[in-house]
């Protein structure tokens, strides 16, 4: 491939399903060592587009070249010059690291000769080398991802097509993600990548909005944000959502969004906005942190432009279906009417003291404690492998610890399981309905499970419905659902039964900013009305709308508080926010000033960790000077979640280090 030639090209693309166009007319041009990004709700047709690019399937219409050869009259070539990381996991299980790589090694046709070293070169710089012998089973999800790109780069290829990579991956993991992009572009690969994380899709070269099959926008990131009409001005405080609906109730004719923390206001007149909220906020005794003006991020972009949307209007009620309950959720058993429990309204729905769960010499989960008041939304935290799911396993019954103690809805974990599973609602990590039954036919499946039956299955099974907005598709396969809607149904089906605590496990992995903000409206709906509210996620402005987080790292509770107590009060380091052109470029330069701590991509531009934020920034200043580079802006912010996440983390790294090294000096 010349440098000429385009390293992906779409020409009039069309995929179509029965009467559905997955894919209408698509005209994309990639060039060689760039990374364009396509994002867009679920259903939009990206995972197709990837799909006729790897010539898994073929389209209707039009024509696709990868690396200038077609992708249906040239297949073989294409899959010469490409590699293709799915959704789905192409790992083998039971086989190790070695194993799995070496595995795709003999499948590329990778010459014996070179090898050795290609293999140590990628689980050098993706940080996989001390798990070689580990069978993927046991990877976390972070590692399994880096594992699957592993194999896939083991042959080089000119082009590499990512289908949301980083989909149920920490922070932490998604940093170390795209240090390894990068790596790769400026080896001149070109790189198509699909994400439902709008920050990633800043650090893109270029990307493409898609929705219905189209792409409506395509370009630099900030050229498509500076397309936006009008100002923002952005509210911060832990009561971000609470200001959202009053300033909505206020100043209905204004386009208002959450995210995370902050509340965003799109308007012409910043001072006139600002006068108005401000008022709003005074009426209603609600305090704000920080009032400003800020620019357009791409998610603001993604809002606007999918609110315009047929697909997006249905897919956003003003309500929440409530639940139609006949009697109180703390003091009945749901599945068996007039069977009470054993807690009172006093008593936490959740406790525990000590937990530990020990997989042979491995300890999973370690000595937590903790306290879930009834009605809080408690968010868990932690990066993959930490431990956050076998805790939920042990929490719903489904799993014994090997010591410790604890209730859920007042049931003893180590001799009530049974109890407890029909007191509460589990929807765990992987999707858990079955794809090849309708939608209904999941419901009763679900609503049996949980003794529902006549009048009241029925009566639940129609709540479900317009619960999960799907009423009037009862009859569809579940296989065909968006994600979005999936993730609805699933939730529906786990509280048929009315439980007064649910358990959700990475809920909205996957999912489109869209979908999760709905999601979340619905969570909250459940917690107005006294449900307690379990959730882990790796999105980290999901966190900010939890009432309090636990963070657990290597099984070990390492913060817990309201997130605003994590950033101000646990948080003992500073953040500057630095924006600037290439910004993938200064990571390394700036992270290794003796002033800095760390230095991360953060959007389309850096995080810098210090802890004297004045010193760090006159390093920076003068480094930055001295490269020449003099378009940047430099500013100190208060952490967001993702920061906290990754510097309390650290810390503990550093502490257990700190640790381990005074042990060896003693011995």
């Amino acid at each position: 491939m010349n440098s000429e030639t385009p390293a992906i090209k779409a020409v009039n693309l069309t995929k179509c399903f029965g009467s559905l166009t997955a894919v209408d007319s698509l005209d994309l041009s990639v060039a060689k060592g760039e990374i364009f990004g396509i994002v867009g709700p679920d259903g939009a047709g990206k995972t197709t587009t990837l799909r006729m690019f790897a010539s898994v399937m073929d389209p209707e219409h039009g024509k696709a070249s990868i690396a200038g050869f077609d992708t249906m009259k040239s297949a073989s070539s294409v899959k010469e010059h490409l590699a293709y990381m799915s959704q789905r996991f192409g790992l083998y299980p039971d086989l190790t690291v070695d194993e799995n790589i070496k595995f795709y090694a003999d499948l590329y046709g990778v010459r014996k000769q070179g090898r050795k070293k290609r293999i140590t070169e990628l689980l050098g710089f993706s940080h996989m080398d001390p798990f070689r012998k580990r069978r993927a089973r046991d990877l976390s999800g972070g590692m399994k991802q880096k594992l699957q790109l592993i194999c896939a780069l083991i042959h080089t290829p000119d082009v590499l097509l990512l289908d949301e990579p980083t989909n149920g991956v920490d922070p932490v993991s998604r940093r170390d993600f795209w240090r390894i992009l990068y790596k790769i572009v400026k080896q001149g690969v070109s790189i198509l990548v699909t994400t439902a994380y709008l920050d990633e899709a800043e650090r893109c070269d270029r990307i493409g909005l898609m929705d219905k099959g189209k792409l409506l926008a395509t370009g630099r990131p900030k050229d498509i944000k500076k397309s936006m009409k009008g100002k923002i001005l952005t509210i911060t405080s832990h009561e971000a959502r609470k200001i959202k609906k009053i300033i909505h109730e206020e100043l209905p004719d204004m386009d208002i969004n959450v995210f995370g923390d902050t509340v965003h206001i799109v308007c012409n007149d910043i001072k006139t906005a600002r006068a108005q909220a401000t008022e709003a906020l005074k009426i209603h005794n609600l305090r704000a942190d920080d009032i400003r003006q800020a620019d357009f991020t791409l998610e603001d972009v993604f809002v606007s432009m999918m609110s315009r949307t047929e697909s997006y209007n249905h897919d956003r009620k003003n309500t929440v279906p409530v639940l139609p309950s006949d009697h109180s959720l703390s003091d009945v058993s749901p599945a068996h009417p007039g069977k009470t429990a054993k807690n009172s309204p006093q008593d936490p729905a959740v406790k525990v003291k000590n937990l530990t769960r020990v997989f042979g010499s491995f300890t999973a989960v370690g000595n937590l404690s903790f306290k879930v008041p009834k009605g809080e939304i408690f968010g868990f935290l932690g990066p993959n492998g930490a431990g956050k799911s076998t805790t939920i396993r042990m929490l719903c019954g489904l799993l014994s610890p090997s010591s410790g103690t604890g209730s859920v809805a007042g049931f003893d974990i180590n001799t009530r399981a049974e109890q407890i599973k029909q007191h509460i609602g589990y929807m765990s990590q992987k999707f858990s309905l079955y794809e090849d039954l309708s939608v209904e036919e999941n419901i009763r499946f679900y609503g049996g499970i949980y003794g529902l039956k006549g009048r009241r299955l029925e009566t639940r099974k129609a709540w479900a419905m317009e619960m999960a907005e799907l009423s009037g598709h009862g009859r569809d396969l579940t296989a065909i659902l968006s994600a979005g809607w999936k993730q609805r149904l699933a939730l529906a089906c786990a509280i048929l039964h009315e439980p007064p605590i649910i358990f959700l496990d990475e809920p909205t992995s996957g999912v489109d900013p869209l979908s999760r903000r709905r999601f979340w409206d619905m969570i909250y709906s459940m917690a107005d009305q006294g449900i307690t509210v379990f959730v882990t996620t790796h999105y980290m402005e999901e966190a900010e709308y939890c009432d309090r987080i636990a963070l657990i790292y290597k099984g070990r509770m390492i913060a817990m508080g309201t997130p605003m107590e994590l950033k101000t009060r646990h948080m003992h380091e500073k953040i500057l926010n630095i924006t600037c052109p290439d910004p993938q470029e200064l990571v390394e330069t700036l992270a290794q000033l003796p002033q800095i701590r760390d230095a991360a991509l953060f959007g389309a531009g850096l995080h810098v960790v210090a802890q004297d934020a004045e010193l760090a920034a006159r390093a920076i200043n003068e480094k930055l000077t001295s490269l020449g580079i003099t378009d940047f802006t430099m500013e100190k912010i208060m952490p967001g979640m993702e920061d906290v996440f990754i510097s309390l983390i650290e810390e503990d790294d550093r502490r257990q280090a700190a640790q381990s090294h005074d042990r060896e000096k003693t011995q």
